[in-house]
């Protein structure tokens, strides 16, 4: 099962090129989360942290603690993070998260309609949107020299009021 979607994810990740134009309005979507639907378009007015992600994906793995931190850090500023998962079974899912807990908002999108917006060229791949809806940073991958300047992305974006 993890081959067949890995096959297909791959056919949607590097088909697609990623979104060249930054500040351009965030794909709305609207996917159920573990606590009901999920939308994009009510989180306007707060900064959102979107990040795809799947259970087979290593550097997720290193990525849900970081989300974690960020998220007790700066929800008080009007920080949202949502992790979207794009595996097709639930299974994995609950083991992952079994194993790295979340502290932010988990939602679903199984057949990639919403990956397919967002023209995702690998995993994970992180967008911070802005309160008015636009994509300020787009970040494929994680390594942990990347947490200072995802951090400061997203502390730079809060503080554009």
């Amino acid at each position: 099962m993890p081959n067949r979607f890995l096959a297909a994810l791959f056919l949607v990740v590097f088909a697609l090129p990623l979104s060249s134009a930054l500040a351009d309005t965030a794909p709305n979507f609207k996917l159920p989360s573990q606590n009901g639907i999920v939308s994009l378009d009510a989180l306007r007015g707060q900064v959102v942290y979107v990040d795809f992600w799947a259970s087979w994906c290593g550097p997720c793995r290193k990525s849900f603690p970081w989300m974690n931190e960020m998220q007790r850090k700066y929800s008080k500023q009007g920080l949202k993070i949502v992790a979207i998962n794009l595996d097709t079974d639930r299974d994995p899912i609950s083991k992952f998260l079994g194993q790295n807990p979340a502290d932010f908002t988990v939602a679903y999108d199984p057949g990639g309609n919403v990956a397919k917006k967002y023209n995702l060229m690998g995993m994970p791949s992180s967008f911070i949107i802005d309160r008015k809806g636009n994509i300020q940073n787009v970040h494929v991958g994680f390594r942990q020299e990347d947490r200072a300047e995802l951090e400061n992305r997203i502390v730079s974006t809060l503080g554009d009021k």
